[in-house]
């Protein structure tokens, strides 16, 4: 077994055809064909089931895949890193975050990796707490975004930003960011909410179970367009982070109230896979999200500790460090 077999491997799984991954590597399709029976021999077990519209990983597949993206990520990288240490800071950095803050980070923090460091290419993935927890320890992603506290994971992680959630409504349901509601009060309303695996529905819940309030939902959305969308549509109300619908309650399509007894927070850390450091790249689009993290604070959309602002913020506590 051999890197060149495991990267046919990945790049055949992620194209889901033998054709589109020839396409991507520029490798004849017999040459890509014997490199997935090389492996398959090797494993003793079938890799793919082949189908009429393309190629399907099987289990033992599924399972192979899943150990072995992170370890190539981090040897690729290593090269990179390696290569550029005489020049420019250049590579590839994945960055994990929730859909509400992607929706306020990812535009402008993409803007200033590009304009300061060209030859990064920052790739920023979506998807749940537990998706990202999962995807930093086995290193598919080179650093994430997490709902919780520093002290919440065994993982290298540092509080990053604060944010309070408001009450947010249709236009003309009434909601003014001068007139707070109690959530006893905003649980009478329809309520649109993430489903449980979401971070910001757990963190809805937990405040309801200490204000013993019971919530009136009446719809779940997983897709933060589509919560957004049945907001709206006058279908519900939802309990959101005001940063991620400024410009919908700016063009009067969403109107907001803060909450209160209890005021609910969201904090949200910064972590990285516990079993190595961070590359230049990787470190230079971090001290930039510092930049850009700071920037909001400024704006008065995040509170940020004295600890997590500016670029030397950035640094990273271990867990060891955390339960000092």
């Amino acid at each position: 077994m051999d890197l060149r077999q495991l990267r046919t491997f990945r790049e055949i799984a992620e194209a889901g055809s033998l054709s589109r991954a020839a396409d991507r590597l520029r490798i004849a399709q017999p040459a890509l064909s014997r490199q997935v029976r090389l492996l398959e021999t090797e494993a003793g077990l079938a890799l793919f089931t082949r189908h009429g519209r393309g190629m399907a990983l099987t289990e033992a597949g599924r399972e192979l895949l899943a150990r072995v993206v992170g370890p190539m990520r981090q040897l690729e990288q290593a090269v990179q890193e390696v290569r550029a240490l005489a020049g420019s800071i250049a590579g590839q950095v994945a960055l994990g975050m929730m859909p509400t803050v992607a929706a306020v980070l990812a535009g402008p923090l993409s803007r200033r990796v590009a304009q300061r460091y060209p030859d990064v290419s920052l790739r920023v993935v979506e998807g749940y707490t537990g998706h990202l927890i999962e995807w930093v320890q086995r290193g598919a992603t080179d650093a994430t975004l997490l709902y919780g506290r520093a002290t919440d994971y065994h993982l290298p992680v540092r509080d990053l930003f604060v944010e309070g959630l408001v009450l947010a409504g249709p236009s003309g349901s009434g909601l003014s960011p001068t007139a707070p509601v109690t959530l006893a009060a905003a649980a009478r309303h329809p309520l649109v909410l993430p489903s449980r695996p979401h971070g910001l529905r757990a963190i809805v819940d937990a405040a309801a179970a200490r204000a013993r309030v019971t919530l009136n939902l009446r719809h779940e959305a997983d897709s933060f367009l589509v919560l957004k969308d049945l907001v709206e549509c006058g279908l519900g109300f939802a309990i959101l982070p005001r940063s991620a619908i400024r410009r919908e309650e700016a063009e009067g399509r969403m109107t907001v109230a803060p909450l209160l007894r209890p005021v609910i927070r969201r904090h949200v850390v910064l972590a990285l896979p516990p079993d190595r450091t961070p590359g230049r790249a990787t470190e230079a689009v971090l001290a930039l999200l510092a930049e850009e993290v700071a920037a909001r604070a400024s704006e008065g959309d995040w509170q940020v500790s004295a600890a997590s602002g500016g670029a030397a913020g950035m640094a990273i506590a271990s867990p060891a460090e955390h339960k000092a």
